[in-house]
């Protein structure tokens, strides 16, 4: 397709202000930029706004998380959470080595199984200098397993006939990204809606300490020196103001939504900048990891919530 670098900045000018639609899913947008690589428009300069907008979004979704929320449902949610995220970490580092995927992007996948989705590989990225190509893959891995959970949690929660507690606690360990465990979990039931919901907000919270371990383990690549994720203290910053300053709600309720649009946004930039050559040779095996990731922490935390039923 032959467009003028005009024509191409102004297309996706217009992608870019689409993305704060409401239709414009972070699915689509993803999509959407790989399109674009697919049939040669890209942007020449875009791809250095892609971090920036990656952490800018995650220090801006902080204002939408509800820190009172968290400590109430840490009383009963908090081990069971740890436990999972270390144990998907470890698995899937095993994995990684085992399936000799990139490190990068098992440690993305990794991360999103863990925690939650796309926003833990977008919070994870940054501190990994991980490549558009690398962040894509994980993306759409974890896209894909969101899809499939959604149609198939409920149908097996009711098969099994599980409690709404129960099948909130699993959606909420066993599902990537909050949309989808709210989705999961308002199809079953109110009471299971409250549960995963909360919960999910807890292993949210573990972006801060796995960016931070992250860190630290990357030293070596840098010539000794630690690579602090300075928009992390910025994100657990934004946290703290819309604790301690209640009375600002609304603005609060803005700034998440803008931090939520500008993720869409930073997908579309991935996607768009994906590296097909790079993506034919490492895509099949960093799939196979996501899946067989996935199903070790969906039937664990299943069988784990369901014995002494």
């Amino acid at each position: 397709m032959n467009l003028t670098q005009k024509q191409i900045q102004l297309l996706y000018g217009i992608i870019i202000f689409l993305c704060f639609m409401p239709f414009m899913s972070p699915a689509i947008a993803l999509a959407t930029g790989i399109l674009l690589s697919l049939v040669g428009l890209k942007h020449p300069n875009i791809s250095k706004y892609t971090s920036l907008s990656l952490q800018g979004s995650i220090v801006l979704m902080g204002f939408g998380m509800n820190l009172t929320q968290v400590i109430s449902a840490s009383k009963t949610g908090f081990l069971e959470t740890a436990i999972s995220v270390v144990f998907v970490m470890v698995a899937g580092l095993l994995l990684t080595k085992v399936f000799k995927v990139d490190k990068n992007i098992g440690l993305l996948i990794s991360s999103g199984t863990a925690i939650c989705g796309g926003s833990a590989i977008a919070a994870v990225a940054p501190v990994l200098n991980a490549k558009n190509q690398q962040i894509s893959f994980a993306l759409v891995v974890v896209f894909v397993l969101n899809a499939v959970a959604l149609v198939i949690f409920p149908i097996i929660g009711h098969h099994f006939q599980l409690s709404q507690e129960v099948f909130g606690n699993w959606a909420a360990i066993a599902i990537h990204d909050t949309s989808s465990v709210v989705g999961a979990g308002a199809s079953y039931g109110t009471e299971a809606l409250e549960i995963a919901t909360t919960v999910k907000l807890i292993r949210a919270l573990w972006i801060i300490p796995l960016s931070v371990v992250i860190a630290l383990t990357q030293k070596n690549k840098g010539g000794g020196k630690v690579k602090i994720p300075w928009f992390i203290a910025f994100f657990v910053l934004s946290i703290i103001i819309a604790y301690l300053i209640p009375s600002g709600q609304a603005t609060y309720a803005h700034l998440s939504w803008l931090g939520k649009r500008g993720m869409v946004v930073a997908l579309f930039l991935i996607g768009a900048n994906i590296s097909f050559a790079d993506a034919k040779e490492a895509g099949l095996k960093s799939f196979g990891l996501g899946v067989l990731l996935w199903l070790i922490i969906g039937v664990s935390s299943f069988v784990a919530l369901t014995a002494n039923l």
